[in-house]
C-alpha cells in the first residue's frame, strides 16, 4: 500500500457536498492534478469553513454528512482530494461514481451509519480530532483528547484490493 490513511480531520457538517464545491468546474481544463491542489473545496459554502485555513491545510480526512461527492461524474474531485494529501472521507453515505473513483484512485470512502458520524461530530465539539485506520481489520479510531471511539467499517474484498495497490492502475498492473 503507497499511502497511510488517517490522520487529522476535518469536518464538513452537511450533506450534498458536490463534486462542483469539491473541485469547481472552471478548473477540469487542467492537465496535471497538482494544478488541482489550490482549488480544493474553494466555492464550498459552509458556515466557519474557511477553504485556504491551515484546519484543511493539515487535514488528512474529511468527515461529512450523506451523499459526499454527488453532481458530475470526474476523477478531478478525487484528484484534488489526493494532491492535497487527503487519502481518506468518512461519510454515510456517496455518490456512487465518486466513491468508485475513489477506490479507482486508491483512496478509501468509508461509509458508517449516521449515529457513528454524529459520534465523530460531537468528538470535534472537544477538540481536534485524529482519526486511524486500520484497513484489515476493517476499523477506524477517532481520537479528541482523552475521548476515543472505534468503528467498524465494510469495504468488498475487490474495493480492498484496489486501495491496498494503490488504485486501479497499479491493480491491474500487478495482475495482468
Amino acid at each position: 500500500m503507497k499511502r497511510v490513511f488517517g490522520g487529522p480531520a476535518i469536518f464538513l457538517d452537511r450533506s450534498d457536498i458536490n463534486t462542483d464545491e469539491i473541485i469547481p468546474a472552471r478548473y477540469l481544463t487542467e492537465v496535471t492534478k497538482e494544478a488541482l491542489k489550490p482549488y480544493l473545496l474553494e466555492d464550498l459554502k459552509l458556515s466557519g469553513f474557511d477553504p485556504g485555513g491551515k484546519a484543511l491545510q493539515k487535514a488528512t480526512v474529511v468527515v461529512a454528512r450523506k451523499n459526499f461527492g454527488c453532481g458530475s461524474s470526474r476523477e478531478h474531485a478525487p484528484w484534488s482530494l489526493e494532491v492535497n494529501g487527503i487519502y481518506t472521507v468518512i461519510a454515510e453515505s456517496y455518490a456512487r461514481i465518486f466513491r468508485q473513483n475513489m477506490f479507482n484512485c486508491g483512496m478509501l470512502a468509508i461509509e458508517l451509519p449516521a449515529a457513528d458520524i454524529d459520534k465523530i461530530f460531537a468528538m470535534a465539539d472537544h477538540g481536534e480530532v485524529d482519526i486511524s485506520v486500520d484497513l484489515e481489520g476493517h476499523r477506524l479510531t477517532a481520537i479528541s483528547g482523552s475521548r476515543k471511539e472505534v468503528f467498524n467499517f465494510d469495504i468488498s474484498p475487490f474495493d480492498q484490493a484496489l486501495v491496498e495497490a494503490g488504485g486501479w492502475v497499479e491493480f491491474a498492473d500487478q495482475r495482468y
